[in-house]
């Protein structure tokens, strides 16, 4: 299946995508004069963007699993009442 390397791939854009965008609310808020809010909310971004991320792609895997294993039932339920 194509879906593991192409699920794969995104995870690891989004935990770029994480990574740069906490990185730059950090850096970003540190040099502006209100910018505490905006460093607080790159450390939760920078740490926890990734485990999302990482959730949101086994959650995409598993539904294609499940698609395929479906499949398979279907398949072997109509080669038994093919048989019979």
């Amino acid at each position: 299946m194509v879906v593991p390397l192409v699920m794969q791939i995104l995870f690891w854009v989004g935990v770029t995508f994480c990574i740069v965008i906490g990185m730059f609310e950090i850096v970003g808020g540190a040099f502006l004069n209100s910018g505490g809010t905006s460093v607080l909310l790159g450390f939760p971004t920078l740490l926890l963007g990734p485990v999302f991320v990482r959730l949101w792609c086994e959650f995409f895997i598993v539904i294609f699993r499940i698609n395929e294993t479906l499949t398979d039932i279907r398949n072997e339920l109509k080669e038994a009442a093919a048989e019979n």
